[in-house]
């Protein structure tokens, strides 16, 4: 593979622009990576099995940067609920581990790339009707909060996301109020991220297919542009938010990540 200035571009602009809506929307940049790392690395020969593998482990993998810097925003704010982290990290590892180095590795890229597709087209909804769950329990026990991290550790692991679909959701339904809620699930996307960095990079050091500059299923050279780039932007969005219209940007948003869904079910489709 070519590792030329177009390259170059290519990685540096979908960092920032991932980046960018971030800080703008509250999101994950893996639902808008994982679609365009996929096509990256499909023009430059690499087979759609392993294209999609790797952009869903380089996608998380950039989750590892970028939540240390959103989360040290929220946590000179005190809306970080440490308690609920401390909580759901076992889970999280633990979930983690079972989808990076066992079920990421057995699955097919088409059937992962279709996991991923409906993934984002739910979150898509979740975001374009902008509805929140009825706040009507307590955070469950110890062993509650470990079956809750195991899933959404799990997840995030197959579809390379940083949780907060999930993470946000349960736990304001269990009444934790809506920004400790956005804060905390910022904090779990560092250990989220880099327990499934490092069954990526583990369960996928024996492929012999892999392109230059890969450590396991990670792409270091997407790794480390979008990861520079995303983390310059994404106070910008963060700052951006409170002058522009973050409701109506959220379902305009929510439209171009069925476009990506789609994309992504067609690749997956293609390849059974």
């Amino acid at each position: 593979m070519p590792f030329d200035i177009s390259l170059i571009i290519e990685l540096a602009l979908l960092g920032l622009a991932a980046g960018f809506l971030a800080g703008l929307l509250g999101i994950g940049g893996g639902m808008v990576m994982v679609p365009f790392v996929t096509a990256i690395l499909s023009a430059r020969n690499v087979s759609p099995e392993l294209a999609v593998k790797m952009a869903i482990a380089t996608s998380m993998a950039t989750i590892v940067f970028t939540s240390l810097s959103s989360v040290r925003a929220h946590h000179q704010r005190g809306a970080v609920r440490w308690d609920i982290v401390k909580a759901l990290a076992p889970g999280i590892v633990l979930g983690a581990a079972l989808a990076s180095l066992g079920i990421f590795s057995m699955l097919k890229g088409s059937t992962l790339a279709i996991l991923f597709a409906v993934f984002v087209a739910f979150s898509a909804t979740q975001m374009f009707l902008d509805k929140k769950p009825a706040a009507n329990r307590q955070l469950p026990g110890t062993f509650g909060l470990l079956g809750a991290g195991s899933g959404i550790g799990f997840l995030s692991g197959l579809v390379g996301a940083g949780g907060g679909f999930v993470s946000v959701p349960f736990m304001t339904w269990c009444n934790v109020a809506i920004h400790n809620a956005v804060a905390t699930s910022a904090a779990l996307g560092f250990p989220i991220a880099l327990s499934n960095a490092l069954g990526y990079a583990w369960s996928g050091a024996h492929l012999t297919e892999l392109p230059p500059y890969a450590l396991g299923y990670i792409w270091l050279p997407g790794l480390l542009i979008i990861a520079a780039c995303s983390v310059t932007t994404a106070p910008f969005g963060a700052k951006a938010a409170h002058r522009l219209p973050v409701k109506k940007l959220k379902r305009v948003f929510a439209s171009v990540l069925y476009v990506l869904a789609a994309y992504m079910a067609y690749k997956g489709l293609l390849s059974l």
